[in-house]
């Protein structure tokens, strides 16, 4: 009997013994789970033998298992349905932890399904056996040694709902080789027991709901400040947010991670704030009397330096995770929930108390932020011999703006580049690693993004040394006929290293720049994909249209000036009101602190 007649009749489905690999398939297809990334192995043949029958589960054969996590995060980020990766043991495992981690980071629902050694073999140093659940403990919302088979049915949709309920996050499942050919009666979601009790709090607080909206409305210079917990919460979520700014009044501006929750043309959009963040965002965020935070966790690259961090403002703090409240910032409403269930009783409550705005203060308020805006932080001096790189992402934002656009990145220069003059209109458009920053993030995330939207225009816009970390994954985009578009800046540095070591070491220049770069279009052609390269401005135009017209994976080889800094900036160890603009970054020393030696 094939593993697909033992998964197809569901009358015998709670009733009928399977194998655990079975399992393991059959509760995929229960989960409503239709694409997994993976690598097969010695210890998850079983679950492979069991896939080769079952056509309804489409599984995607990356080249390396860090590919497959960041491309099961892409899948996942653009869609809100959780990725699900399927890798072996020993070096599967270890080689999956990178994008475990990341997937914890930036709250990433995934589920990553382990082979390990049969448990006769655990703790012998079997060959291709590593400890997996000690490994991933601390880098996962939850994991699983699967000891008995009768228990797997029950972890596999555990699994799922630890992974997509609360903050999101990844759950791994490791499932030792004789496990996976046990025998067990299979029971789908609705018939098992769960063993955890998980229930996060979803619905706020009513009275603490009645408090901030009290709060916002004796505000006389409100914020909403939005995270990654917004994008996190759903469409609904996002059309509430813009609801309740409507309401209000109040500006609004975005992590990193919450870029297109609110949409970039509506005039109360602030631009992104924090590090790398816009002079608007950042002075306001520093001038408030009230902030609302919706699903942001005060992370360092926003806070800057956490005692001068919004000194005069009363900070109100919305997340599903409890934990994070109060943890980096104190706050004086703390409110756990959803974010989208909060903003819409947040909405009827203010609507419902007949709350309204001081338009006199909010008008002056609007009247300061103006000021800041007409400091134009992202303006720049075109060259017209070289490409400047925010050159490059304003013409890639020009040609792809009408369509329907996915965008993913590696992590560095080209990445904050990309927050500030690539805009969003919608939630779900927007792939970047966060909280982790790692480095070859953006191609296979690309992947799995056009696997998920295959007739959408998805880009990574890249960095030279970046993507070279998973360049391997565009073996995959041919493999699937996946037309993504690697769009590198071409700097022939570690770009964000460099501009540190030159900012903050001196100018000492150690080991970032990169003497040895492949052609790129050759690469391109030998995987089998289409090479561009545009080394002029007059060029760039052209090059652009034709990479967004090739209906094939495109390597663009963009050079840009070799040593343009990102800014704005705000320095280490200073306050949002202390930025440097780029006009103002030709005296180097003015960002060095007075020791000359903080990092970053």
């Amino acid at each position: 009997m094939t593993a697909h007649q033992t998964i197809t009749a569901p009358e015998a489905a709670d009733t009928e013994m399977m194998s655990g690999a079975e399992i393991v398939v059959r509760s995929l297809l229960d989960q409503g789970v239709e694409v997994l990334f993976g690598y097969p192995g010695g210890a998850v043949l079983p679950i492979y033998d069991a896939l080769f029958a079952e056509p309804r589960l489409r599984h995607i054969l990356v080249r390396h298992e860090q590919g497959a996590t960041h491309a099961a995060e892409g899948y996942a980020r653009s869609t809100g349905k959780p990725g699900v990766v399927l890798v072996t043991s020993g070096p599967g495992a270890t080689n999956a932890v990178t994008g475990i981690v990341d997937a914890l980071m930036d709250s990433i629902p995934l589920v990553v399904i382990t082979g390990q050694v049969a448990t006769h073999l655990i703790g012998t140093d079997a060959f291709q056996e590593c400890d997996t659940i000690g490994i991933t403990r601390s880098i996962t919302k939850h994991n699983y040694l699967v000891k008995n088979v009768d228990d797997l049915p029950r972890i596999m949709h555990e699994a799922f709902h630890i992974a997509t309920s609360g903050r999101p996050g990844p759950v791994v499942i490791d499932i030792p080789k004789d496990v996976q050919f046990g025998k067990a009666a299979y029971q789908g979601p609705q018939a098992v027991t769960h063993a955890h009790d998980y229930r996060p709090q979803v619905k706020g607080d009513a009275g603490r709901i009645a408090e901030a909206v009290t709060l916002i409305a004796q505000s006389r210079r409100p914020i909403l400040y939005t995270g990654g917990g917004v994008i996190n919460a759903g469409p609904r979520a996002s059309a509430l947010l813009r609801e309740f700014a409507e309401l209000t009044g109040a500006p609004v501006t975005s992590t990193l991670m919450g870029l297109g929750a609110f949409p970039a043309a509506d005039p109360k959009w602030l631009g992104m704030l924090g590090m790398h963040g816009s002079y608007e965002a950042n002075h306001a965020m520093h001038d408030c009397d009230v902030m609302v935070a919706l699903g942001a966790r005060f992370d360092d690259r926003v806070t800057g330096r956490l005692d001068a961090f919004a000194p005069t403002s009363r900070k109100i703090h919305v997340d599903i995770d409890a934990s994070s409240i109060g943890k980096n910032v104190r706050c004086d409403v703390g409110i756990v929930g959803d974010a989208a269930s909060v903003l819409e009783d947040m909405i009827a409550a203010w609507k419902a108390m007949r709350l309204s705005v001081d338009k006199t203060a909010l008008a002056e308020w609007w009247k300061q932020i103006e000021v800041w805006r007409a400091r134009d932080c992202f303006a720049y001096t075109p060259d017209s011999k070289l490409i400047k790189p925010q050159q490059a992402v304003e013409r890639l934002y020009h040609h792809a703006k009408d369509k329907d656009v996915y965008i993913t990145t590696e992590v560095g220069q080209h990445q904050m580049w990309a927050a500030q003059y690539f805009r969003f209109e919608d939630p779900n458009r927007w792939m970047t690693s966060g909280g982790l920053g790692t480095m070859g993030y953006g191609l296979p995330a690309a992947v799995g993004v056009q696997i998920a939207h295959p007739d959408s225009l998805v880009i990574d816009i890249a960095g030279d040394a970046s993507v070279q970390m998973t360049m391997q994954e565009m073996a995959t985009a041919i493999q699937y006929d996946l037309p993504i578009k690697i769009f590198i800046l071409n700097n022939e540095w570690m770009g964000m290293v460099r501009q540190w070591q030159q900012l903050l070491h001196g100018e000492r220049y150690s080991h970032s720049y990169s003497e040895s770069l492949p052609d790129f279009v050759k690469m391109a052609e030998a995987f089998g994909a289409v090479g561009l390269r545009a080394e002029h401005p007059g060029e760039l135009d052209d090059k652009i249209a034709e990479m967004i017209s090739v209906r094939r994976p495109v390597l663009f080889d963009c050079r840009v000036t070799k040593e343009e800094n990102c800014f704005p900036m705000i320095p280490s160890g200073k306050a949002h009101n202390e930025m440097i603009l780029a006009q103002e970054a030709r005296d180097l020393g003015s960002i060095i602190d007075d020791a000359g030696k903080r990092l970053v």
